[in-house]
């Protein structure tokens, strides 16, 4: 794992922050209402989404062991993998800009995974601690989400589990601001997240990033 992944990943999360907003943005501000009225929200929203990411590292730490296994018995898988997660990387960052939303049919592909595990988060309601609220963000993790499912592929192509596990890792925390802001109410951050020039900019960049990573597998 180089920084340049680390870094890499955690601009994904910070770039998909408009679409976190929109996905968990309003799960993230109904969890008001099941906190305790008398204690402060932050503990409760901070253990949500440090449950959160930490299902994202296990999923990256299962598909970055697939990944690696893969490329063991195959060794054309490399190559194949990583031009795989460039090509979602790119449909990704399309997605973000609003320049083409294919990814909401790859989105579909988990909602019968989320479907089956959804009811038990409401054994955890409402919060009593934010050793609660810890389990229910685990669970709602695995929310069906396109941005996640696109960096999942890059950690496929990652190599091994403690690679792709640090990938969903950065990633899941570069996607924290926005969702902060979200349950603090901070309007401002997030109309400036949400702002066409905001989003047609870290779209782009994503977009060219995406390229290199096909160029070089195919290269």
């Amino acid at each position: 794992m180089t920084e340049i992944n680390i870094f890499s990943a955690f601009f994904i999360g910070i770039a998909g922050g408009v679409h976190c907003v929109g996905m968990c943005g309003g799960i993230v501000a109904a969890l008001r209402t099941v906190t305790p009225s008398n204690e402060a929200a932050l503990p409760y929203t901070l253990a949500y989404n440090f449950g959160r990411i930490i299902s994202y590292t296990l999923a990256g730490a299962i598909t970055g062991a697939v990944g690696q296994m893969a490329t063991e018995f195959v060794p054309i898988a490399k190559p194949v993998l990583s031009l795989i997660s460039g090509i979602m990387l790119l449909l990704l960052a399309c997605y973000l800009g609003k320049w083409w939303q294919g990814l909401n049919y790859i989105e579909a592909m988990g909602r019968g995974l989320f479907k089956a595990i959804q009811p038990l988060s409401k054994r955890f309601l409402p919060f009593k601690s934010p050793a609660y609220a810890l389990p229910y963000g685990f669970i709602w993790g695995w929310l069906p989400c396109g941005l996640v499912y696109s960096t999942l592929t890059w950690s496929l192509a990652s190599g091994s589990a403690v690679d792709g596990a640090a990938i969903m890792l950065f990633f899941g925390l570069g996607t924290l601001p926005t969702l902060l802001a979200a349950s603090a109410g901070s309007q401002y951050l997030i109309a400036g997240f949400r702002h066409h020039v905001v989003r047609q900019c870290f779209s782009g960049i994503l977009a060219i990033y995406a390229l290199f990573l096909i160029y070089a597998a195919i290269s």
